[in-house]
């Protein structure tokens, strides 16, 4: 597979997994052509479901002639196949490359399962018990960031890698859920690493073009849910 074959990338502005893969390209200076899927809950391409007919949802990298499905693979894909070009985005060290995908995992599995079980919650008691799972996600995130980041800015050190690439997902989600329970779930108290990374992650020159602001998730929630 040569560099320079075409590369496009499927995606939707709503959604953060697509924010995985297009931080990656920016990062490695990958040049691609972006189709945004605008209605992707209720239409898809049919360049989308013959690229990804097993998942059928966004991100799809198509590079050349082969497609690649899921986020996290796609940040893996895009740092190997353009290895000599920009930072490396994984860990060069076999432990902390297996470390930043454990905690990439967590967030997946269980950040976004607590985040899922919030929004679902039939009851105020299923709602609450969903919320305190939620927070502890998060205080466990932070012993994580506070370990990894050895005392710089970001997950991958002194500058944006892989598990902030990771991370960053949740931080649309979690404002969404914020506005409409009225309950602060990244909080000084419990997660002050959490809350200066964040900031730092949205004012990246690799984010901050393409990461919604708060409204903007708030009113895709509010459209998405149907609330007033």
């Amino acid at each position: 597979m040569a560099q320079n074959d075409t590369v496009k990338l499927i995606g939707s502005w709503s959604s953060p997994y697509a924010l995985r893969a297009r931080v990656a390209l920016h990062l490695k200076s990958v040049k691609y052509e972006y189709l945004d899927e605008p209605d992707v809950l209720n239409s898809k391409s049919e360049l989308l479901l013959k690229s990804n007919p097993v998942y059928k949802k966004v991100p799809v990298l198509i590079h050349g002639d082969v497609s690649i499905c899921e986020s996290l693979n796609i940040v893996q894909y895009v740092d190997e196949a353009w290895s000599s070009s920009g930072p490396s985005i994984l860990p060069s060290h076999p432990y902390e490359r297996a470390n930043a995908r454990f905690w990439a995992l967590f967030v997946d599995d269980k950040i976004f399962g607590s985040l899922d079980a919030v929004g679902g919650a039939k009851d105020d008691e299923g709602r609450m018990a969903a919320a305190g799972q939620l927070m502890g996600c998060l205080a466990t995130l932070e012993e994580a960031f506070q370990k990894t980041s050895k005392g710089l800015g970001y997950f991958g050190g002194e500058d944006i890698g892989f598990l902030d690439i990771a991370c960053g997902t949740i931080l649309g989600p979690v404002s969404v859920i914020e506005a409409f329970s009225g309950v602060k779930f990244l909080r000084e108290e419990t997660t002050p690493g959490l809350i200066q990374w964040a900031e730092k992650f949205r004012a990246h020159e690799a984010v901050k073009a393409y990461m919604p602001t708060v409204e903007e998730f708030i009113a895709f929630a509010k459209k998405k849910f149907g609330v007033e």
